[in-house]
């Protein structure tokens, strides 16, 4: 027999002791019931953060595996003690998912559970139960990875106050920050629109009284004497066949011959009142907690230097001037408005400008304030009390001359200049909705066009004919016309 034919019987036997023992049988019941176990899914189980739950089984358990963390120094999600002999006690510990299996006395596996440990949000919501009673709109929902809150909530104010609090309950990112998601919306009105009034009223009084005299003698010699400076300049050669240049701030010349002499007195004498009055009136519209702008001016160019390679360049920039607004509004839950109010009124002065270079620049008179008030939809609140009150004096007088008791007035001139300002402003908060376009107005609505009848010989601005597109626009049929009262107003 060879030695491959021995080989063949051999493991012909030992196929059949191993198909006839028992052992075998046994072995290959095992192993079946060991893939049956492992292909069997985990039950899910969900908890709270400080939840607890008991899971009772049918076989006694043994051990308790619990899939650890990835690292060192992330949290413990889920706690497990075995209560002899078939029951489990889990406890949430921290936000996360982890596997929690369960181990027979001979090492089988009794069960598997996928435990996602979750906030607590049933505390959350007695606690903004109790803190925001009035707010009904809150829904809060929360999973391992973050706290999600949406619905409405009364005002903006709530808004703060109520992330604040879901902060605290919130799970911890691997960002070492809380994973909150805010999906609540504002209810209510949350257009802002503020009426503002600014009124400047300035008053200006001016008295001077200046006198310059010349004497040209026969012979063409010619002598004089200026107070003022910007008065008159003294002429330069004889009278008549060459003529004086005065002026425009000379009020009366006296002239008198006598022997051959001119004598010419120059006299600026002045009584002067000013009044001005400045009002503007914006009105802002902007959503709470975004802020607004406004200005009523110009802006005036300022030449700035830029240096170069060997060469110096202007560049101009320009800086902003008149009546300006900026506001910041936010709605409370209580129907007020809180406002950050900044309006600002400033005007070029001319007086105090600067040279550079061929360029005059102007100086900037300005009054600011920048204040913060709380107010109902309606009420004003008003800034006032911003006074200015400037007065100048001068007096020229020629040396010892002027200082006589009757004769010194002919030798001085003085002049007296005095300005007061007064700046009001008034603001007003609303809280507006849209409103329907056919409702509205526009100045042009009720215009139309003049022919030439109307406009050459009776002198009409404006046609006695409805408007073209009276038939387009409901608003447009209503009355109106160009001349009357300035200004627009919406209903």
């Amino acid at each position: 027999m060879t030695g491959g034919q021995r080989m063949k019987i051999i493991g012909i036997l030992v196929l059949a002791f191993l198909m006839f023992c028992p052992g075998f049988i046994d072995l290959c019941r095992a192993a079946d019931s060991a893939a049956v176990v492992n292909k069997t899914p985990a039950e899910r189980l969900t908890l709270a953060v400080g939840e607890s739950v008991i899971i009772d089984t049918k076989i006694p358990v043994r051990g308790v595996s619990i899939a650890g963390p990835d690292k060192p120094d992330e949290a413990v999600i889920v706690d497990a003690v075995i209560l002899p002999p078939r029951q489990v006690y889990l406890s949430g510990r921290s936000a996360g998912v982890t596997y929690v299996t369960l181990l027979s006395n001979t090492n089988n596996v009794i069960a598997i559970y996928d435990v996602e440990v979750a906030p607590d949000v049933a505390s959350l919501k007695r606690k903004f139960h109790e803190v925001f009673p009035n707010e009904k709109g809150i829904n809060v929902t929360g999973t391992h990875d973050n706290i999600t809150l949406s619905g409405t909530v009364s005002g903006t104010a709530n808004m703060a106050q109520v992330v604040s609090l879901a902060q605290s309950y919130a799970p911890l990112g691997k960002d070492g920050k809380r994973r909150l998601l805010n999906l609540l919306e504002v209810a209510g009105v949350q257009q802002v629109m503020l009426e503002v009034r600014v009124s400047e009223m300035s008053r200006s009084l001016t008295r001077k009284l200046g006198i310059n005299f010349s004497v040209i003698s026969a012979s063409g010699r010619q002598f004089g004497l200026s107070l003022l400076d910007n008065l008159t300049k003294l002429p330069s050669g004889g009278w008549p066949g060459n003529p004086l240049t005065v002026s425009d701030n000379v009020s009366a010349i006296f002239r008198f011959l006598g022997d051959g002499a001119t004598w010419t007195a120059f006299i600026d004498a002045l009584k002067e009142n000013g009044l001005l009055h400045v009002l503007a009136e914006p009105t802002l519209i902007t959503l709470s907690g975004k802020p607004a702008n406004f200005l009523a001016g110009g802006e005036f160019p300022i030449p700035v230097p830029q240096s170069g390679v060997g060469v110096t360049t202007i560049t101009i920039e320009y800086k902003p001037f008149g009546v300006g607004l900026s506001f910041t509004p936010t709605v409370l839950n209580n129907g007020k408005i809180n406002m950050l109010v900044a309006p600002e009124v400033s005007e070029l002065d001319f007086s105090r400008a600067v040279s550079l270079q061929g360029y005059i620049i102007p100086s900037l008179t300005v009054r600011r304030v920048s204040t913060t008030v709380e107010l109902a939809d309606g009420q004003s609140f008003a800034i006032a009390g911003l006074l200015k009150e400037d007065v100048r004096e001068s007096v020229r007088k020629f040396p010892l001359l002027g200082d006589l008791p009757v004769l010194g007035p002919l030798f001085r001139s003085s002049s007296f200049q005095k300005n007061e300002t007064e700046l009001v402003i008034i603001v007003t908060p609303h809280l507006v909705r849209p409103v329907d376009l056919a409702k509205q107005t526009l100045p042009t609505d009720a215009y139309s066009e003049p022919d030439d009848f109307e406009f050459y010989l009776e002198g009409r601005l404006e046609g006695k004919e409805q408007p073209r597109n009276a038939s387009a626009l409901p608003r447009a049929t209503k009355k109106g016309g160009l001349e009357g009262n300035f200004g627009h107003r919406l209903p």
